[in-house]
């Protein structure tokens, strides 16, 4: 079957993370993602990671997590003669990722005018920190920045232990995942109207967007946002709870689910508690609640309380960590990990992920693994029409 992006060439200009992101779940439906990289260094991912071994091949394992089945192409923008092979290739694009400052791609003779100049319907998608304007778009952007001047450090960790970084690079993330889904969008459009577009991404809107609740009751209900650890300030109980062996997450958010909790654990009297009564009770005095329940949680593992709390109706789950989770049957059943026997220059498996959904049509999942730095240079420049001989002195220019 024909994947939804088939047929469509990606230009990935990107570094590190957001950029990379947004252009891998392109390439997990089908897309032709070529990544234009510097010659000799290439995405700074290649170098970044926790084996050293693979960092020093320059396939470090932050570079294998979001570039499989993407293509490479080194080129020099600051060449004349590497610019022009870059503008040969852009007119046989459809889109372009990038993520350099704003201001960057317009010094190189490269922005978004000059390359509409040479493909007028292109969808050009700029993913920044702040935006292309506004008082700090010429600074700096990396996740953890983004993750205090958003408000997400705020909200994370207890009140002992607030602002806190979110464990993973959410902002880098929400930037990326926001691209592809503006870029998707465009080319729709494009199909339609034979419009081009230019997308400004900021990784902090996006992040604003995706804090959902933590803003929202600020700005429609005036209640300030707070750290609460683990707990939710939504309802109760709701959050994480010790039992006798390992953290139960419980989410007993409707009457009748914390009724059904408290029969399960054999402490019925609790629905009758005049502090546990209702909703707003149990908010109020949530602790004293969690203490009750803790008590009576004790008796059994975390592992066991789970499939009988779901099986009654009461939504609950063990907190594991990275290494347990993608052991589970569940991820294991729903082949979330697409695994390479190897990558080049990668003599082991290289298990990836693929996009969190799947699909009628065929599962998104990308089709080749990782590429070395400027792999698939001479066939794309042949495919721009180049000659053997022009490749040959385009290299000895050092333009490629």
């Amino acid at each position: 079957m024909a994947k939804l992006l088939e047929g469509v060439r990606v230009l990935d200009l990107t570094n590190v993370l957001a950029g990379p992101f947004c252009c891998y779940q392109l390439a997990l439906l089908g897309a032709e993602v070529i990544k234009v990289e510097t010659p000799g260094s290439g995405d700074l991912a290649r170098q970044l990671g926790a084996d050293p071994k693979l960092n020093e091949q320059r396939m470090g394992a932050s570079f294998l997590a979001q570039n499989a089945g993407k293509r490479s192409v080194t080129l020099d923008l600051k060449h004349p003669r590497g610019k022009e092979a870059f503008l040969r290739l852009v007119a046989t694009a459809d889109a372009l990722v990038e993520n350099f400052r704003p201001g960057v791609m317009d010094r190189l003779g490269l922005g978004h005018e000059a390359l509409t100049r040479a493909k007028p319907d292109l969808v050009y998608c700029a993913i920044s920190g702040f935006g292309q304007d506004g008082p700090l778009a010429a600074n700096p952007a990396y996740d953890q920045i983004i993750q205090g001047l958003s408000g997400v450090m705020s909200v994370t960790g207890s009140p002992h232990t607030a602002p806190l970084r979110v464990g993973y690079p959410v902002c880098d993330t929400m930037g990326g995942i926001t691209a592809a889904f503006a870029v998707a969008a465009a080319l729709f459009r494009r199909a339609r109207t034979g419009e081009g577009e230019f997308i400004d991404v900021s990784m902090l809107e996006a992040t604003l967007v995706a804090m959902g609740w933590a803003v929202s009751n600020w700005l429609i209900a005036g209640v300030r946002p707070t750290p609460m650890g683990n707990e939710n300030m939504t309802a109760a109980p709701s959050g994480a709870f010790r039992t006798g062996r390992g953290l139960l997450n419980i989410a007993a958010n409707k009457q009748e689910q914390f009724e059904t909790l408290c029969r399960l654990i054999g402490r019925e009297e609790l629905i009758t508690d005049r502090r546990f009564a209702d909703r707003e009770d149990r908010k109020l005095n949530r602790y004293e609640l969690k203490t009750e329940l803790e008590h009576a949680l004790a008796c059994r593992s975390a592992g066991d309380w789970a499939p009988e709390l779901n099986a009654s109706g009461v939504p609950a789950g063990e907190v594991l960590s990275v290494p347990e989770v993608l052991e589970h049957p569940q991820v294991i059943e729903r082949g979330l990990i697409k695994r390479f026997s190897s990558a080049p220059g990668v003599e082991r498996e290289v298990p990836v992920l693929r996009a969190g959904f799947r699909l009628t049509h065929g599962d998104p999942e990308p089709r080749s693994p990782p590429p070395e730095l400027g792999a698939d240079t001479d066939r794309i420049l042949e495919e721009c029409g180049y000659s053997p001989t022009e490749i040959a002195a385009l290299r000895a220019e050092q333009a490629v």
